[in-house]
């Protein structure tokens, strides 16, 4: 009986038609609306819990929890949704992540019903994306999330808000005209018009039509995340926005690697053996680019929006770097960025709440009115630093490992990326412990703008850090209790990437015809060991 039950759906409609029911929630003052927001957030995680333990096999790499209804029949458009080991742990993630958004955002009170509508409506979004398993319907569902960010931030935002708000739609808007049109051309390719994900990976695309429409994708999914030169609208956005909404931004950043994974690599192998070298070293100048320039940064947002820039640049090392162990080290530092971020925003908050500014040349010696906040602060540095016990060190060390064991590429390639991304590494602990310094110490007065007594986190914004430190520090001990999620799942996709490249003998009959190494190859110094090391 309950595995006919459909769950992805009743998680997707339960916020979105919660959001729809606001306006008939009788309330003056926002107290009401906000408990119902959080009941609604609460019980759709507990629906996606319920549905995952009870459904979803960690051993099986297919889609599962699969649902489809007839949406559009005319031109073939259906509701259809499916879940696997790399989508369902990131559903999970989004659904706390944002629930714990609405429990940090109590002080709002300016157009409460319309906030929390909107926070239902990105919560809908999120899992929307990642449990699609139509085209039009991620399309549909990728462009639904545009529209809550741009007004949480243009409305509720703070100094530049409408300038951040109109420059993250632009970028974000023009993009997703990419997956539009690659979608379209992949759909009426062939025989066959189909808009079913599955299908259409099955498909065999031409290589010009698979590069154009690869790039396509890479391009929408690399401001989404965001990649290196793509980046520009993260740091605005952050600087712009309540410290709850950067929290739900952190889970917009997922959807990009989500993306790049399910249609990039899995669809377009034959493709992406030509970029991932590309992605590796976009990722070591995320690491390294985003390291430095963090550093430079005097607001606190911004400071960290560069530094969740730094760190997705492991993200991207693991996606491309052709081994089992360095996938998944993509996804545990993925998960983990998620929630280490999301807190760290949170708190940045909670000292604007108590200062009126996040300029950090204004805001010094808290530790002393503030201790409480001063300890998670320093935990969640500790954990962004990579400390050893730490979900980040697991990811980082992981991804790493993932790369420098990886037969694919030359030893001098493998020894560039990971001597980069250790200066990053080392860059990073530098510009956290001297915010914590700036922040926390220093003899200079600030002004608050509550009363001395109320300085301190409260018991809410305790539980709120304290609900992401706890996992932070024991995925660092037992990273398995999440990778076995997505295990089998992270094998079968570096698999296949790695199942595309072409054998030595391959290689060998392509150069004495071509007199050259093979166009599919253009990094052909970084790939192909066999030759390369000889």
């Amino acid at each position: 009986m309950l595995s006919q039950f459909p769950w992805l759906t009743t998680i997707i409609l339960f916020p979105l038609c919660a959001a729809l029911a606001v306006p008939l929630i009788p309330d003056k003052e926002g107290k009401n609306i906000r408990l119902y927001a959080l009941a609604v957030g609460l019980a759709d995680l507990f629906i996606a819990v319920t549905a995952f333990w009870q459904g979803f096999d960690i051993h099986n790499t297919d889609f599962q929890l699969v649902e489809s209804y007839s949406w559009v029949p005319q031109i073939g458009i259906n509701w259809s949704l499916a879940v696997d080991g790399i989508s369902m742990p990131l559903i999970v993630l989004a659904c706390l992540v944002t629930t714990l958004a609405i429990l940090g955002s109590w002080q709002v009170k300016h157009k409460a019903k319309l906030f929390y509508a909107l926070m239902l409506v990105m919560y809908a979004a999120q899992i929307g994306v990642m449990a699609s398993k139509d085209m039009i319907q991620f399309f549909i569902m990728w462009e639904l999330e545009l529209v809550p960010v741009y007004l949480l931030i243009a409305i509720w935002g703070g100094e530049n808000s409408r300038y951040a708000s109109t420059k993250f739609i632009l970028y974000n808007a023009l993009a997703s005209i990419f997956i539009l049109v690659g979608g379209l051309a992949i759909a009426f390719y062939g025989d066959t018009t189909t808009f079913d994900i599955a299908e259409l990976a099955n498909k065999n695309y031409p290589i010009g039509l698979a590069t154009t429409v690869y790039i396509g994708f890479l391009i929408a999914f690399a401001v989404k995340m965001p990649i290196f030169p793509f980046h520009t609208w993260i740091p605005d956005a952050h600087q712009g926005a309540l410290a709850t909404v950067s929290m739900v931004i952190t889970g917009v950043m997922k959807m990009g690697t989500y993306g790049l994974i399910r249609f990039n690599v899995e669809m377009f192998p034959d493709v992406h053996i030509n970029f991932a070298p590309i992605l590796v070293m976009l990722g070591v100048i995320n690491i390294v680019y985003g390291a430095f320039v963090a550093f430079g940064q005097t607001h606190l947002m911004r400071r960290l929006a560069y530094a969740s820039v730094s760190h997705m640049g492991f993200v991207l090392i693991g996606i491309g770097a052709y081994t089992a162990i360095g996938m998944n080290g993509a996804m545990l530092q993925l998960i983990s960025h998620g929630l280490i971020a999301a807190a760290t925003f949170y708190l940045a908050g909670v000292v604007f709440d108590r200062t009126g500014t996040l300029w950090m040349d204004k805001i010094t010696g808290l530790a002393k009115e503030m201790p409480r906040a001063f300890a998670l602060f320093t935990i969640l540095v500790l954990a962004g630093v990579g400390l050893p016990g730490t979900s980040a060190f697991v990811g980082e060390i992981t991804v790493l490992l993932g790369i420098g064991t990886s037969e694919v590429y030359s030893t001098a390639f493998k020894a560039l990326v990971i001597f980069l991304s250790v200066v990053g590494v080392i860059v990073t602990p530098i510009y956290f412990f001297s915010t914590l310094r700036v922040v926390f110490y220093g003899s200079g007065k600030t002004e608050y703008n509550t009363n001395r007594f109320q300085l301190d986190v409260s018991p809410r914004e305790v539980f709120i850090t304290g609900a992401v430190i706890v996992p932070v520090i024991v995925l660092g001990f037992y990273p398995k209790l999440l990778t076995n999620t997505f295990d089998d799942k992270t094998a079968e996709v570096a698999e296949l990437a790695k199942a595309a490249l072409p054998t030595e003998v391959q290689l060998a009959e392509r150069s004495i015809t071509e007199f050259s190494y093979p166009r599919s190859l253009p990094a052909g110094t970084f790939i192909a060991p066999a030759i390369a090391d000889k």
